[in-house]
């Protein structure tokens, strides 16, 4: 086994080199606060919360599925089945884990041991630049939701739950 890709502390190291791959000259920002959250992102960067994308990994079945969200939005998870022809199950800490390589709370949008079926929240493309995590609860980087679009692969779909309460 990689020590690398089990030591967290190499983990926007990771996430650097998938986004290089990809094309992507990351600016990955080390933030003394954390940026587990959406707001606390959101408040840390300087930003709005729905420029924040919540990488959410789920169960369809048995298999990881990945959804990329809004800060500001609710996964809706019966939307989410429908466009994986799945019943959708929560993902625990190791299964995150196992699937992605990073901890909860700081999972990229790439990078992965192996590829993630992806889809991504139709609001992050009314945005010029949005902010994802890079691997840990205190590393982000900035891109454009159509470069996230491109190295992602994901799929656009209308994830959020309907916001009248």
């Amino acid at each position: 086994m990689d020590l690398r890709m089990d030591d967290q502390r190499f983990a926007p190291d990771r996430v650097r080199a998938a986004l290089s791959a990809a094309g992507i000259d990351a600016r990955i920002e080390e933030f003394p606060s954390s940026t587990r959250t959406a707001q606390e992102a959101a408040t840390t960067v300087g930003t709005s919360v729905g420029q924040i994308v919540k990488s959410l990994v789920f169960l369809a079945d048995t298999s990881p599925v990945l959804a990329l969200v809004s800060g500001v939005n609710r996964l809706d998870t019966e939307r989410l089945g429908t466009l994986t022809g799945a019943a959708i199950g929560k993902a625990d800490a190791t299964t995150v884990r196992q699937a992605t390589g990073y901890a909860i709370g700081g999972v990229p949008p790439i990078g992965f041991p192996a590829p993630i079926p992806t889809f991504i929240d139709r609001d992050l493309l009314q945005y010029d630049v949005v902010w994802a995590a890079a691997g840990t609860p205190r590393h982000v980087f900035p891109i454009a939701p159509g470069e996230l679009l491109r190295i992602t692969g994901g799929r656009v779909a209308d994830l959020a739950t309907d916001k009248t309460i």
